[in-house]
């Protein structure tokens, strides 16, 4: 299929829900994409996080091979050895006793907040619903979660969002101090906020809420869904603040490309999820929950974590120095392991730097108007990594003419 007719036949008949960039990509590989004309991409995006182990992993390639052949899937009524080995493996290198699969972020969020309204109404009746998030956070697209989102770009058009929800300014302690009241049953904070623009918490924020949030038996949600699963130098974003929260949220990474999202949890909160209170029909199917095995295996085994951390140093340092090139440019770098963002002053700035990277073929992304956002697959090297920041700087340099 040639180029101009994939792009005709998604104009013409997919929902136009999304800003596409004119490249039609028709494979990838580790760090790599290509598009139908042959040029070749180094993905400095990693799919939006969603590309930890790379493209075409082969370890994922094998377990979704050997799984299809057996079960793709089966209904939730019964069990199935894929989903039963996923589930061990993630409470066994995290904080949780139990998880819940499903099919995204999203999902994995709006089972969050359903369960931190039913634990707090089982055990203190009604009116204390809350769920406090922070402003220029993003949870995701579903009625609850875009409640919980504290940007209204998001919500324009939707509202009147679900009552319940209360947003307060991110890393500010008097302001989260004074929205935990006694209507409250819940907090969801991102750890590093990413599509919000890479604006990573500080640790005495997070002391504080989870000290607070355990002395009022408040349920606190970390929202990993981009950063987790070694994203930021440690397998959970959450072991960066040396504490444990209520329940933390994945997705994106957690099987090598194949939809899935995961609520984990203590044993003392999802005791309140009962027969029938939850559900889903593809969550946890055999084909996702064994390319899940593989693909957090594979971060396990290969210490993406510690390349992510080594390597995000690197990058940061080299892009500081180039702040102190461009200081009327670049107004801020900042990030946790390979979740950076780079501030530009200027917004139209970051349209040309998006579009110059995209010539040079390093794929980049804008978030938030002015801010050059940088999720690479955790695989990459360090000469992969010097290589990208270079075509980076040539694109900074392009856009300033």
């Amino acid at each position: 299929m040639k180029k101009d007719s994939t792009i005709n036949l998604t104009d013409n008949f997919i929902m136009h829900t999304y800003k596409r960039i004119p490249v039609v990509i028709t494979r990838g590989k580790g760090i790599y994409l290509w598009d139908s004309n042959g040029k070749k991409y180094m993905d400095f995006l990693g799919a939006r996080g969603a590309a930890n182990i790379g493209y075409s992993n082969p370890d994922v390639i094998k377990a979704i091979t050997e799984q299809a052949k057996k079960l793709i899937l089966v209904t939730n009524d019964f069990y199935t050895a894929p989903q039963a080995g996923l589930a061990q493996l993630i409470t066994k290198n995290s904080f949780a006793d139990q998880v819940f699969f499903c099919n995204s972020g999203a999902e994995a969020n709006e089972g969050a907040l359903k369960l931190s309204r039913l634990y707090s109404y089982k055990k203190y009746g009604q009116g204390r619903y809350v769920i406090v998030s922070a402003i220029n956070s993003f949870h995701g697209r579903t009625y609850g979660t875009l409640s919980a989102t504290g940007q209204k770009k998001y919500q324009i058009g939707f509202e009147p969002m679900l009552p319940g929800f209360r947003q307060v300014r991110f890393n500010d302690i008097e302001d989260m101090h004074a929205a935990l009241g006694d209507d409250v049953c819940a907090v969801i904070l991102e750890p590093v906020q990413g599509e919000g623009g890479i604006y990573p918490a500080t640790k005495e924020y997070i002391d504080f809420v989870r000290d607070q949030t355990q002395k009022k038996d408040i349920l606190l949600i970390m929202d990993e869904v981009q950063v987790g699963l070694g994203r930021t130098g440690t397998l959970f974003a959450y072991e960066h603040y040396g504490i444990k929260p209520d329940m933390v949220t994945i997705a994106k990474s957690i099987a090598g490309g194949v939809p899935m999202g995961a609520l984990l949890a203590t044993k003392a909160v999802s005791a309140f999820f009962d027969y029938g209170t939850h559900g889903t029909t593809f969550g946890g199917s055999p084909l996702a929950a064994a390319a899940g095995i593989a693909s957090i295996n594979y971060i396990i085994k290969h210490r993406l974590p510690g390349n992510a951390k080594k390597l995000g140093a690197v990058a940061s340092k080299q892009l500081l120095e180039m702040k102190k090139k461009y200081p009327d440019k670049i107004k801020d770098i900042r990030g946790m392991g390979l979740a950076i963002g780079i501030e530009l002053y200027d917004a139209s700035l970051a349209a040309r730097v998006f579009d110059e990277c995209l010539k040079s073929g390093l794929i980049v992304n804008v978030t938030n108007g002015n801010i050059i956002r940088f999720l690479p697959p955790l695989i990459i090297t360090a000469q992969e990594l010097k290589k990208g920041i270079a075509l980076f700087e040539k694109a900074v340099l392009a856009g300033l003419k």
